[in-house]
């Protein structure tokens, strides 16, 4: 019986405070995780499905593809884009990626 408390470092209390140590640690790195990725991301997510959604005719925006051309009409989910000389193609709204308003560039 002796022999089993002398084989242990600390009589029997071993591991108790590098336990607490251990999920200080833990919870210092979700922290960090949390507020150097997690939250940006879904603040740059609301921001671009906020721009998206206010899309409106007659705004100039430029495709995923690089295309420039002008909203002509929308719908739930797709918008017509006139890119001049009668050409009009439907594109999904997540295909526009920077939205030119009245002077101003927003890029999403």
């Amino acid at each position: 019986m002796n022999y089993l408390l002398a084989m242990s470092p600390s009589g029997g209390d071993a591991g108790g405070g590098s336990m607490v140590s251990t999920l200080i640690m833990f919870g210092a790195i979700f922290a960090i995780f949390y507020f150097m990725i997690i939250r940006p991301q879904q603040k740059k997510a609301k921001e671009r499905e906020s721009l998206l959604s206010a899309l409106k005719k007659g705004d100039k925006i430029i495709t995923n593809g690089g295309m420039h051309g002008s909203i002509a009409g929308l719908d739930e989910k797709t918008c017509l884009i006139d890119f001049g000389n009668n050409v009009k193609i439907k594109f999904d709204r997540s295909a526009i990626s920077v939205v030119e308003t009245a002077g101003k560039e927003e890029k999403k």
